[in-house]
């Protein structure tokens, strides 16, 4: 288990910290993450790797000559902040573009695909290559959907090599599209890794079983199997990855036999005696193999196995010689270029002047209390939402809520005292969320207080009736940006329950109160219901059969955090509806 740390919430930013002060010579910490400590002598594309920490040395300890210029940095396996990633990339590039490369995650796509469309409105070149590597995560006929686990380290090898041999940015888009299409990995898990602070692993499994088709954000695998002596695991691992060999590959691999994080070297070379005379033996040459811990999960017990087949462009790319922290191949030249030994000062500006009227004023009061009781009630149930996501997520829910919330809530109360009306206070509070929690739920509960702060605006209190649109905007921008539909197990389940009676009740001419009360009930109704569904988006997607008889966490805590916001923005103390029912049904399942 994670044994060394301070304040666990904290204990990505000072790893990152630690990491940049051991290796000043290479890397300097930037807002959002960290890139090579020289600038290129002339321009170059910036080659951008990303996601949540708990990886190492992925994302961080690939930054040098030959590898990745920058890596985008978020909390504990999850996807960091729109903010962070535009951050990055502005200290990173020299006037060639940037590409961001990242694992296929939802979050990630979001996050970055904001940061982009930042970065180009701004003139700077831009693109994004996703790792879909994972063959357990999807079929093949949908292999848009697989995720992005070890292949990662052979996408930004081949990617780096190419931009420090000066390729441009669409040469180097497309070599790592072309690396991605070739490659692909299968894992096993044999006991779950443990969050800092936390008492238990995210999963356990019997003695002397696996998970066959692990991730790399602490969940367990797609099923549980007996675990066999490594000669079979190695025939299982080498038959499902050739039973998808690309049409058209040639017989140059490159392979990787990755640690997740607590398996030995030792255990890796035993089990490469296994896999190599496997792949020799169909006809493939293995071209610099590599055996070791490349992209980890926190302390996970597991391995997995990477093959990407080469040709005559890849195999320059993946043999070219690197110097990062954590991985050097061959002679790579010494860093050149303009050195530059402080990270770019933050951008200062004054605190912003707000116009607004008083009453709208003072419902910002009523804002600001509704997100402080919600962050009463995310902080006693972190717990319970980290429970509830690790049984087919990676338990992160709650921690991400929590950091989302503190934010928000911090936020809106400085916006407050700075004389903005209720539709300012909970745009920054949405802001201040998106940019702190990172990952889906943070982006979409960020995007969706923006959008409803937009909606009530900043004249006056709003009615019933604006009130109800306001809780309308929310919800459609979550359903704009997420992509999900009720069924799909999801927040929107809960929320679209929520905003269909509220706005019923409200045209009705029901006071906000008691409509807000009404549609909170819906809402807990609609979160327990999640139990009996399957789930089609989100991480959890690849676990469905474990998932059900568990109500979704982002269900679950955006009817949390609904039913407290009542009272305040329905502008008077209402009943507060019972949740325990979500939490002793969920937590019969965690």
């Amino acid at each position: 288990m994670t044994r060394i740390f301070n304040d666990p919430s904290a204990f990505a930013e000072e790893a990152l910290a630690g990491f940049c002060d051991v290796h000043a010579n290479l890397v300097r910490q930037v807002p959002g993450g960290a890139v090579r400590r020289h600038r290129p002598g002339q321009p170059k594309v910036a080659v951008l790797a990303g996601g949540g920490s708990g990886h190492y040395p992925a994302f961080a300890g690939l930054i040098g000559t030959g590898l990745a210029d920058g890596a985008v940095v978020g909390n504990i396996f999850t996807s960091p902040s729109a903010q962070q990633a535009y951050s990055v990339a502005k200290a990173a590039d020299s006037g060639a573009g940037v590409v961001f490369t990242y694992g296929n995650y939802a979050g990630d796509v979001m996050n970055f695909g904001m940061a982009s469309e930042r970065l180009v409105a701004e003139g700077i070149q831009v693109e994004n290559v996703l790792v879909t590597d994972d063959v357990a995560s999807a079929p093949p006929s949908e292999v848009e959907k697989r995720r992005g686990i070890a292949g990662d380290f052979t996408v930004f090898k081949i990617m780096g090599a190419a931009a420090e041999a000066g390729a441009d940015l669409a040469e180097v888009v497309r070599l790592g599209r072309k690396a991605n299409d070739l490659t692909r990995t299968i894992g096993s898990a044999f006991h779950g890794c443990t969050f800092p602070g936390a008492e238990a692993p995210l999963f356990t499994l019997k003695d002397r079983q696996m998970g066959l088709g692990l991730g790399i954000h602490g969940e367990p695998g797609l099923f549980d199997t007996d675990l066999p002596p490594a000669n079979r695991l190695g025939q299982e691992f080498v038959s499902r990855l050739l039973a998808e060999t690309p049409q058209g590959a040639g017989d140059r691999i490159a392979v990787i036999l990755n640690g997740l994080g607590s398996t030995k070297h030792e255990e890796l070379f035993v089990l490469w005696l296994s896999v190599a005379p496997l792949l020799r033996a169909a006809g493939y040459t293995l071209v610099m193999p590599e055996v070791g811990e490349l992209v980890t999960s926190l302390d996970m017990a597991g391995v997995s196995l990477t093959v990407t087949w080469l040709d005559d462009e890849l195999e320059p790319l993946w043999t070219a010689p690197a110097e990062t922290p954590a991985y050097r191949r061959g002679n790579a030249a010494l860093p050149g270029g303009e050195a530059d030994d402080s990270a770019p000062a933050e951008e200062t500006t004054a605190p912003e002047a707000f116009a607004a009227a008083d009453a709208s004023r003072d419902y910002a009061g009523h804002c600001v209390a509704a997100l402080a009781a919600a962050r009463e009630a995310l902080h006693d149930a972190e717990k319970f939402l980290g429970d509830l996501d690790a049984i087919a997520g990676d338990g992160d829910h709650g921690r991400g809520m929590v950091r989302g919330i503190d934010a928000a809530a911090d936020a809106a109360a400085g916006a407050a005292s700075r004389g903005a009306g209720a539709g300012a206070v909970l745009a920054t509070a949405g802001d201040a969320w998106a940019d702190n929690a990172g990952g889906t739920s943070g982006f979409l509960w960020g995007a969706g207080l923006r959008a409803f702060g937009e909606s009530l605006g900043n004249d006056h209190a709003p009615s019933a009736a604006e009130l109800a649109a306001a809780v309308a905007s929310f919800a459609a921008r979550i359903a704009e940006l997420g992509k999900a539909d009720v069924g799909d197990k999801t927040m929107v389940d809960a929320l679209v329950p929520f905003a269909e009676t509220f706005g019923r009740l409200a045209g009705e001419g029901a006071g906000a109160d008691a409509g807000w009360t009404e549609a909170a009930r819906e809402a807990t109704a609609a979160a327990q219901a999640t139990a009996a569904l399957r789930p089609l988006k989100g991480r959890a997607r690849p676990l469905a059969e474990k998932s059900v008889g568990t109500p979704d966490p982002g269900a679950t805590s955006l009817a949390m955090v609904f039913t407290v916001f009542g009272p305040h923005l329905a502008g008077v103390n209402t009943e507060r509806v019972n949740i325990a029912g979500v939490r002793q049904d969920a937590g019969a399942h965690s």
